[in-house]
This record gives structure tokens, sequence and C-alpha cells, in this order.
């Protein structure tokens, strides 16, 4: 098979829809409304689904990794917005280095873990 893939795009839930949306555009996604209950969340020409729909389950076993290219920095950016003031159940875990890279984790509003990672390059 020959993929000409031009892109990969997750569905993630939400168990507030209203209060995730805000959130993903807290962390400076750009929000693309594709009807009452769903959006298309990106960054640089990548993405992400975001329904109103909330399986407690599912939720609890979605992951996401973001590669960035400077986790440190990207750290850094995330202290200062104050995610875990303005949502309650937001949490973060700081940068980590492991034999593949660096990475924090931020679990959203619902519970989804992010990985924000960078390779190491050699």
């Amino acid at each position: 098979m020959e993929h000409k893939a031009k892109s990969i795009r997750a569905f993630i839930g939400a168990k507030n829809f209203e209060i995730s949306r805000s959130f993903y555009r807290d962390l400076g996604f750009t929000e693309n409304v594709i009807s009452h209950n769903m959006s298309y969340f990106e960054t640089n020409n990548m993405g992400f689904y975001l329904q109103d729909a909330y399986v407690e389950d599912w939720i609890n076993n979605t992951m996401v990794f973001m590669e960035v290219d400077d986790v440190n920095r990207f750290w850094n950016e995330l202290i200062q917005l104050e995610l875990t003031l303005k949502y309650d159940a937001v949490k973060l875990v700081p940068v980590r280095e492991l034999d593949w890279g660096k990475e924090c984790f931020v679990h959203d509003p619902s519970g989804v873990l992010w990985h924000f990672g960078e390779f190491n390059t050699h």
C-alpha cells in the first residue's frame, strides 16, 4: 500500500465540552467549530477533533503525544499559563529525561493525558 497521507487526526472526548474548548484555546490551539458538538483544534497544520462526548473508560485511557522542538521552553510557557488555577482537574507533570528524549505531561480537564516531548537527536 502506498499512503500519501496528509495528516492523522485523533478524536478525543470531553466531560464538559465548553470547559475543554476553553482549555485547548488557552493551550494555544486554534479552534475550528464543525458543529454544536464538535470542533477541530489545530496548530502548525496538525490537530485533533474534540467531541462533546464522555465515556469514562475511553477518556481515562486516551493519550496523545505531541512532539515539540524544545520541551523545556514549552514547559516554561505552560507554567506561565497557570492552567491548574483556571481548571480544577488539570494536572501538570514536569519535564523528565528518558533514553529517547524528554517529555512533560498534561492531564486535560476531562482526564485525557497529553505527552509533550522532544526526541534526542544523535
